[in-house]
């Protein structure tokens, strides 16, 4: 297949944010060695923002809580997808209900490649048992591996991450300062066993803002998280609440100009990775080597819970499942740990 090749493909990937966001990095491969190829990713209207400034890419909206909810939606939205006339369908979900959208589309004659989630090979690694663990393929992987299925011979490169966005105003002001460093800390994650203890987390952002070096954006989610995000940001001087302060858009903007991003096994970790900002990632029950390592960066960027104390780990792919005593096995990691690693990527 040539570089010029023309086509139109249709890109499903619904949810969840880290998923989305990881689609990015291989949509910028893509563009880049096709660039006359037109996409059309079908996910969420939230999530449109991630696709803005990639060339030959737009969205489709999936309202799957309203005109495209069940199978009678689903339907109404195979036949919007119909309409725009697609060569092929890359399916980098692979679900219920893109399977039903896969049925809708079977007499079409279009091809549909769905993705390999290498479920048989997640499940090994997981088992609850002690155990010698091996990296699987990455998710980026299994997601170029989809286009290469349909004639896209793409790799990935280090390159393949969106630039930094252009400062508003609302957003420049937090960020003027060239004294400090800008480090983003995402806390949260969707289980408990995947989030660093705040009264450990806070020791983090303690020992960094006394430091007076460094200006810290705190991110998360939702009236829980911004009360208790608001609360370390009134006690430390040289932290900025972010939560519900800024619109979607203006978070991306934030992300793509931070220094070093502290996060979870959780969406901010690729938000941040897709900037290719140097990106710090805890992981407890989970690993990174299920394939969910963000996008470019050093293993080393990887801080693990103790495997000698707790030697099952992983115990799942997405972090909520366990034996009852490791849902704090990633308190396991020292505070001062994290520190010295931010300390050495920011000299």
């Amino acid at each position: 297949m040539g570089k010029n090749k023309t086509s139109h493909l249709l890109v499903i990937r619904l949810s969840a944010l880290g998923d989305v966001a990881m689609t990015v990095p291989v949509l910028l491969a893509l563009t880049r060695q096709f660039p006359d190829t037109k996409i059309t990713v079908l996910t969420r209207k939230f999530f449109s923002p991630l696709f803005e400034d990639i060339s030959n890419v737009s969205v489709h909206e999936a309202d799957v809580k309203g005109k495209h909810k069940g199978i009678l939606g689903l339907w109404r939205l195979s036949k919007e997808l119909k309409e725009l006339k697609f060569d092929a369908i890359a399916d980098l979900h692979h679900v219920l209900r893109s399977q039903i959208l896969k049925l809708f589309f079977q007499n079409t004659g279009i091809p549909l490649i769905q993705i390999d989630k290498g479920r048989k090979e997640k499940k090994a690694l997981t088992v609850w048992k002690q155990k010698e663990i091996h990296p699987l393929k990455s998710t980026h992987e299994r997601y170029a591996d989809v286009f290469r299925a349909l004639g896209y011979p793409i790799f990935l490169e280090a390159s393949d991450i969106k630039k930094k966005g252009t400062l508003t105003n609302a957003v420049s002001k937090h960020l003027e300062d060239a004294n400090f460093k800008y480090i983003g800390i995402a806390p949260f994650a969707a289980f408990k066993s995947k989030m660093y203890p705040l009264p450990l987390m806070e020791k983090v952002v303690e020992q960094l803002n006394n430091t007076n070096k460094y200006k810290i954006f705190l991110f998360g989610g939702g009236p829980s998280e911004k009360e208790q995000m608001q609360k370390l940001a009134s006690i430390y001087t040289n932290c900025i609440n972010a939560v519900g302060v800024f619109s979607f858009q203006e978070e991306l903007l934030v992300l793509s100009n931070l220094d070093l991003m502290l996060a979870m096994d959780s969406g901010n970790a690729h938000l941040a990775a897709m900037y290719g900002v140097p990106t710090i990632t805890l992981w407890g029950v989970t690993h990174p080597f299920a394939g969910f390592a963000p996008f470019g960066q050093d293993d080393t960027n990887a801080v693990l819970a103790n495997r000698e104390q707790f030697p099952f780990i992983p115990t799942s792919v997405y972090g909520n499942k366990f034996p009852s005593d490791y849902e704090q096995a990633i308190a396991s990691i020292d505070p001062q740990e994290v520190v010295k690693k931010i300390q050495s990527i920011l000299v």
